[in-house]
């Protein structure tokens, strides 16, 4: 736990650090930083709209925009676990939503109690195999998962852009988008789950059971990374692949099998997409989620209790930005963007600024004798 807190520690002052320079950067804009941030924090967090009723809409919206952030950043940390820098998250979360949904259709007679996994298992394998195949080429040819899963990005988009116009879109439809899913593979939303305890949560708001299912998820990860073998020997090769390798750890299995738990992490993403909130295939659904994940892993030190927090953050900013826009009078949603960026400035200044201490404590015990 100590070890988790000082890993923590550093994410939580460049936070900090960010929205600091970011009320600087609001300032100079000739805004005030204290509304600004007032103003981001309500509309994320809030508990109450402009008139004074009690509302869920700011929490509900904020942890659906979190949820999608907790499957990529643990998708990502997973793989950095390996040594290995998965950039191929958006493309295997497209994959997996569109999988989802083509059960949904294809086998729209099961009934729901089968359908549901099905088309959540679906999600994963379409994930899993998409990362698989980048994490099979850096195995056997030592071709570099950066470039590889970039590629396969590309090849994802396109292809499930052609399934979907050629094989599942209404027809007439101008929106690129399937046909709906059965009824009976929607998942609860929380309004469903809240109303027999006398909760009155709002149906409009997407808020579904996936968010759950990312919780579960970031627990089942944080047991297969650090209470498995099968997690130690990933941790092993990312750590030192040539002293795991010696230890009798297969570094190319190791790698192909944290590329394909790294995609299959990122196909649930379809889960709340198709299941949960628009029951189809919406072709560019994703605001870079995918990317994203890689800003919640870092922040979170690519662990899992870390990304959920990291990925609350995100969640919280992207839900803020747009009331920023709206009721300020010169700042834009931007800002949130720029807040993310100065974040991962400052995380990755950790190892510069612990050097600095380093050489800076014994000057100053130097001095002090």
């Amino acid at each position: 736990m100590k070890t988790l807190i000082r890993e923590l520690l550093f994410p939580l002052i460049a936070v900090m650090a960010a929205f600091i320079l970011g009320g600087v950067i609001v300032l100079a804009i000739g805004d005030s930083p204290l509304k600004v941030y007032l103003l981001l924090i309500s509309s994320a967090f809030g508990l109450f709209d402009a008139l004074g009723n009690f509302t869920f809409d700011n929490w509900g919206y904020t942890l659906f925009q979190t949820t999608p952030l907790i499957f990529t950043g643990l998708a990502v940390a997973l793989a950095f676990k390996c040594g290995l820098l998965n950039i191929g998250a958006e493309g295997q979360l497209y994959v997996g939503a569109f999988a989802a949904a083509w059960v949904g259709i294809t086998f729209a007679k099961l009934p729901g109690f089968v359908l549901i996994p099905l088309a959540i298992i679906a999600a994963m394998g379409a994930g899993a195999v998409w990362g698989a195949i980048p994490g099979a080429l850096k195995a056997r040819f030592g071709s570099h998962e950066v470039i590889n899963t970039i590629m396969m990005n590309f090849i994802a988009v396109g292809l499930v852009s052609y399934l979907t116009q050629r094989f599942y879109k209404a027809p007439g439809d101008p929106i690129m988008q399937t046909e709906p899913i059965a009824d009976h593979a929607h998942i609860a939303r929380f309004s469903t789950l809240l109303s027999p305890l006398g909760i009155d949560f709002p149906r409009y708001i997407p808020l579904n059971i996936s968010f759950l299912l990312a919780l579960l998820t970031a627990f089942l990860v944080w047991v297969f990374l650090w209470r498995t073998k099968w997690g130690y020997e990933i941790r092993a090769v990312g750590s030192n692949p040539s002293a795991a390798e010696y230890g009798g750890v297969s570094v190319r299995k190791q790698i192909v099998l944290a590329m394909a738990l790294s995609g299959a992490l990122a196909g649930l993403v379809g889960v709340n997409e198709v299941l949960g909130y628009r029951y189809r295939y919406y072709h560019d659904f994703s605001p870079q989620y995918g990317f994203a994940g890689i800003v919640v892993a870092l922040l979170g030190r690519n662990h899992p209790l870390g990304v959920v927090l990291a990925a609350l953050l995100i969640g919280a900013l992207n839900r803020g930005g747009p009331f920023v826009d709206i009721f300020t009078d010169k700042v834009s949603k931007d800002l949130t963007q720029v807040l993310q960026a100065i974040i991962i400035l400052f995380v990755a200044m950790k190892i510069p600024f612990r050097d600095w201490l380093a050489r800076l404590a014994p000057a100053w015990r130097k001095k002090e004798a």
